[in-house]
């Protein structure tokens, strides 16, 4: 193989891991933040699960999954549906599913004695993933934007859309990092922080919040925008604060499942 097909070769793969790295490295800090909240119980139980992997290991697998036909079902789950003229609870409810309730769905099989290795094993890894993606603001944007995907935008002058902005670009524009330095650097807070955090309710209480800050995302993103440093600095914080937040309540939710002993914030309901 010659040199200029090896560089090929090499360029054709950047291409292809920056279109998803970002998105999976949000992913990645998410479950790697909670991974050091989990108590030892509770990481051998999801060891056991998982065959000896780590929660990191799998918390991109769903975006893989989903878009083959065993698990095509699960596409609509990653995100929740919210019109300009809706409110979180009047939203329509999607007869497909949403995050929201898939989410609550899944713990409670995390939760059941009775079900197969294989279809708890699954239901971990979608809790995971779903925990950052609630987190992730455009997952709860508009149904007449496809969560942003319609909104037109640039990103340093080269045209984009919003959805892809915030689940990639702005992330790694913001810090340089990897998972692991992300969490070393932003999981910092007092045991008092920490559980003002937790407090902070259930699946639904966490959807709300993201939505929140997605409407102050459209209003200062109109169609057009061009992205570039004010708007990084702005908001990294933001991301900052989401992914910290996703990272401690995956650990609070797997830790008041799999751990007896765990005093946390979060009631998993049994089946």
């Amino acid at each position: 193989m010659t040199t200029q097909h090896l560089l090929t070769i090499a360029l054709l793969g950047s291409t292809v891991l920056s279109a998803y790295s970002w998105g999976q490295k949000g992913h990645d800090i998410v479950a790697y933040i909670a991974e050091q909240h989990l108590t030892p119980a509770t990481k051998a139980k999801t060891s056991e699960i998982f065959g000896g992997k780590s929660i990191v290991y799998y918390s991109n697998w769903l975006d893989n999954a989903s878009h083959t036909p065993e698990y095509a079902y699960s596409k609509p789950w990653h995100y929740k549906n919210i019109d300009a003229d809706e409110t979180y609870r009047s939203a329509r409810i999607a007869p497909e599913g949403d995050i929201v309730r898939a989410l609550t769905q899944e713990i409670e099989v995390l939760g059941c004695d009775t079900v197969s290795n294989d279809r708890k094993a699954l239901a971990l890894k979608m809790v995971i993933h779903f925990l950052g993606d609630i987190h992730q603001p455009m997952h709860l944007g508009r149904r007449s934007d496809l969560g942003g995907n319609r909104v037109p935008v640039k990103f340093f002058g080269n045209k984009t859309n919003l959805h892809k902005v915030w689940d990639s670009r702005i992330l790694e524009a913001g810090h340089s990092w990897s998972h692991t330095e992300w969490q070393r650097e932003i999981d910092r807070l007092s045991p008092d922080q920490e559980a003002e955090i937790l407090r902070q309710g259930n699946e639904h209480t966490w959807a709300n919040e993201t939505y929140d800050i997605v409407k102050q995302i459209y209003s200062e993103t109109p169609a057009e925008t061009n992205i570039e440093y004010t708007y990084i600095a702005h908001w990294t914080p933001v991301i900052e604060q989401q992914l910290l937040k996703g990272g401690l309540r995956l650990a609070d939710v797997l830790n008041s499942t799999f751990d007896p002993d765990y005093k946390g914030y979060y009631t998993p309901r049994k089946k």
